[in-house]
């Protein structure tokens, strides 16, 4: 039998929630769910209440309550099923249950905690005791669920102070990149300052001595003219010797030689200015500058790598520059862009023309098109002026990059090449220096056996 005696209001007042919460019972006897509906809604629970274990698990489902009072004894499924059911539920695995049941068994008992229950009620009860209880339990659920709050924003701030320890790491990566770049530059600059220095007095001293051997030898040629005029028959001795150095020739060659000379020398003075404008390190402020002379002050110095090697034919350099003024910027950090853009093509290019491996029909193969014509490494180089921006594409017609790859290229130390080839440092810098330094933006255009494009944009007036 069950004990049905009521609270006293006292009681109810001093055990009443602070905030109203849904108790659902779940039994089979009509007179049970009367008495416990009634008690809990006096002690001022919202109370729902299913008489089978299949009508209950739907409704936990729809409505879920803050605790579950549930019979074992009942038809269809028993509370166990009904609570194994409940708790492999995600949805409603957090739910506490309390046994209520005239089975006193220690291993009834065991079996419903077992299973996932909190608590276990014997009948009869007393309507205190139940008050108690779930008071007591639906306490542990508010610090449960708050110990899971709690853990979620620990978690959230956990996730937030790594992402901003991960931003500080990746700022600092950049900022390494920038300093190990810009001492490198210095350095560059500074040896090729002194190589340039080196070089261009003994030029200057080759160059002012060459106009003067040209104007000696001009007078030579000329007295030598003049004797044979006024001498042509100088004597056997003379004719002989004249024949053995071929004075015709010599004559005719010394003025070319001495022009190839001076023009040489002129070619070198021209490769350390290249050199020097190329190192040169930049002001705090941008200037204008024209880009077009940066481009061929870079391939100028990468000219020996585009020449025809053992394992592949020449690089063609195809150039389509547009009309463009001066562009605000820093001229040195473009160069550095184009230096890492265009040594990336001519590596490409290496590995997609490599030929010195490969038999006579593969090399065939790999020099003709699908149309059956003779193709060749090419670079283009391009540059046009878009509204307020200076757009230059820099491509090639080497195999392409991989879709999987290609949202990677730009990240430090990322690269595709072999060991010890390459540092994955060369696009991450140039993507800074056009992004952050010139507030443009650096594109990989790019397919499998369809060459690889990049795309420079930035603005032209800084």
């Amino acid at each position: 039998m069950m004990d049905n005696n009521k609270l006293t209001d006292f009681e109810l007042q001093e055990k009443e929630p602070s905030a109203s919460e849904t108790i659902l019972v779940i039994d089979d006897s009509p007179t049970n769910l009367e008495v416990l509906h009634d008690t809990l809604v006096n002690a001022g629970y919202e109370v729902l209440v299913e008489m089978d274990g299949f009508s209950a698990i739907e409704q936990v489902k729809t409505n879920s309550p803050d605790l579950i009072l549930l019979d074992i004894m009942m038809p269809k499924i028993d509370g166990y099923e009904t609570c194994r059911r409940l708790k492999n539920d995600p949805r409603t695995r957090n739910v506490p249950i309390i046994f209520i049941t005239a089975l006193s068994e220690t291993l009834d008992k065991v079996k419903g905690l077992k299973l996932g229950a909190v608590d276990y009620i014997t009948k009869p009860f007393q309507q205190e005791e139940i008050i108690a209880r779930i008071q007591v339990h639906l306490q542990l659920r508010k610090l449960n669920l708050e110990l899971d709050s709690q853990k979620q924003l620990l978690e959230q701030r956990v996730q937030e102070r790594t992402a901003e320890l991960s931003e500080a790491f990746e700022e600092l990566k950049r900022v390494q990149l920038q300093l190990v770049q810009s001492e490198k530059i210095s350095s560059l600059g500074q040896l090729v300052a002194g190589v340039a220095h080196e070089v261009n007095n003994p030029i200057g001293f080759i160059s002012t001595n060459l106009y003067h051997a040209n104007q000696y030898v001009q007078d030579l040629i000329n007295l030598i003219q003049l004797y044979q005029a006024q001498f042509p028959s100088p004597g056997d001795d003379i004719q002989e010797y004249i024949a053995v150095m071929d004075l015709g020739h010599v004559l005719q060659d010394l003025p070319k030689l001495l022009s190839s000379m001076k023009l040489g020398s002129e070619r070198i003075r021209g490769i350390m200015q290249s050199l020097r404008s190329f190192s040169r390190a930049d002001g705090v402020k941008k200037k204008p500058a024209n880009i077009h002379e940066g481009i061929e002050t870079t391939l100028m110095i990468l000219q020996h790598r585009l020449k025809a090697q053992i394992h592949r034919p020449m690089i063609q350099v195809v150039k389509d520059y547009g009309d463009i003024p001066p562009v605000l910027c820093y001229p040195g950090l473009l160069n550095q862009v184009f230096m890492n853009l265009l040594a990336n093509a001519i590596d490409a290019l290496e590995e997609s023309f490599l030929i010195s491996n490969l038999s006579l029909e593969n090399k065939l193969q790999l020099i003709k098109n699908e149309n059956g014509e003779m193709i060749e490494p090419q670079i283009l180089i391009s540059t046009i002026l878009e509204e307020e921006n200076v757009v230059i594409y820099i491509a090639d017609n080497g195999r392409g990059i991989a879709k999987s790859v290609q949202n990677q290229i730009f990240q430090a130390y990322f690269t595709t090449k072999p060991e010890g080839k390459g540092t994955g440092l060369g696009l991450s810098i140039s993507y800074q220096i056009i992004t952050e330094k010139h507030g443009g933006t650096l594109d990989c255009v790019s397919a499998p056996g369809e060459g690889t494009k990049f795309i420079i944009k930035i603005p032209l007036n800084g």
